[in-house]
C-alpha cells in the first residue's frame, strides 16, 4: 500500500506525488515489536485494518498574541487525536484544518505515542531538531509531505525520530523534525539528508540543527542554532 494524498488536500502537484514512496505498512514480522505492539497489530489486522509501525498523536498549541498567560507551555498543549492504522490516519487527517486556515501563532505537533512535544520529555531531553523555514504559501505542502513520510516510516533512522512540528507564524512558517540523540552525528546528518530527499527541498533552502538543551538554556525554539546543512 502506497502513501497517497487524498483529493482535496494541499498536495496535488504531480511533481510531489508519492508514486515512488516506500510502503506505508509492512508485516509486523519485519520489526522488533514489543508484546503490546504485536497484540495491537494482531487486533487491527483481524479487524481488517492496516497497522502502522508506530502509534501517533496530533497535538496543537495556540497562543493569543500580546496576551500574557499564567498557564505553562505544557498546559497549553492540547491533544487532538491519536491513530495507529492507515485508515485511522486518513480519517483524522482529512478532518484537520489545513495550515493556511490556522491563525498565527499556532503550533501543530505530530509525535509518536508516549512522547510529549516538550523539550523536557525523557525521549526528547537528549535530542534536538532540524529546522526549516518556509514561505507561508508553500508550508502546507511541505508539512503534508513530512507527515506522510513520518507516518509511513520512510525517513532514515526512524527509531531515533520523536516527531515533527509546524510552527505557524505571522511572516513565515517553521517546520522542525525532533530526534532523540543530538550527540549521534551520523544519525543527525542522515536524518537531514533523508528529510531533504523526501521533501525534495530546493538547494537554496537552509536546514538548521539545534539541540534541545540549547533551547532550554535560551528559552527560545529557534535561536542559537548550531549546525547548518
Amino acid at each position: 500500500m502506497e502513501v497517497e494524498a487524498e483529493k482535496g488536500s494541499e498536495h496535488n502537484n504531480n511533481e510531489n506525488s508519492n508514486s515512488g514512496s516506500q510502503p506505508l505498512v509492512e508485516s509486523a514480522d519485519s520489526y522488533g515489536y514489543s508484546q503490546d505492539q504485536r497484540e495491537r497489530h494482531a487486533h487491527e489486522l483481524k479487524a481488517g485494518l492496516h497497522p502502522l509501525k508506530y502509534k501517533f498523536v496530533f497535538w496543537y498549541t495556540r497562543r493569543t498574541p500580546g496576551v500574557r498567560t499564567q498557564t505553562s507551555y505544557e498546559d497549553n498543549i492540547k491533544k487532538i487525536v491519536e491513530f495507529s492504522t492507515v485508515e485511522g490516519f486518513w480519517v483524522c487527517y482529512c478532518h484537520l484544518a489545513r495550515p493556511s486556515a490556522l491563525p498565527s501563532p499556532t503550533d501543530l505537533h505530530l509525535f509518536k505515542d508516549g512522547i510529549r512535544p516538550l523539550w523536557e520529555d525523557s525521549a526528547n531531553c537528549n535530542g534536538g531538531k532540524w529546522i526549516i523555514r518556509f514561505k507561508k504559501v508553500v508550508s502546507g505542502r511541505f508539512w503534508e509531505d513530512l507527515v506522510l513520510a513520518l507516518v509511513g516510516d520512510q525517513l532514515d533512522y526512524s527509531d531515533d525520530i520523536c516527531g515533527a512540528v509546524l510552527s505557524i507564524r505571522f511572516n513565515e512558517d517553521i517546520l522542525s523534525v525532533w530526534n532523540r540523540n543530538a550527540s549521534d552525528n551520523q544519525a543527525v546528518m542522515a536524518l537531514r539528508d533523508s528529510i531533504k530527499r523526501h521533501l525534495k527541498l530546493p538547494h537554496n533552502y537552509i536546514m538548521e540543527y539545534k539541540p534541545h538543551d540549547a533551547s532550554l538554556r535560551d528559552n527560545s525554539s529557534y535561536r542559537n542554532t548550531w549546525l547548518r546543512g
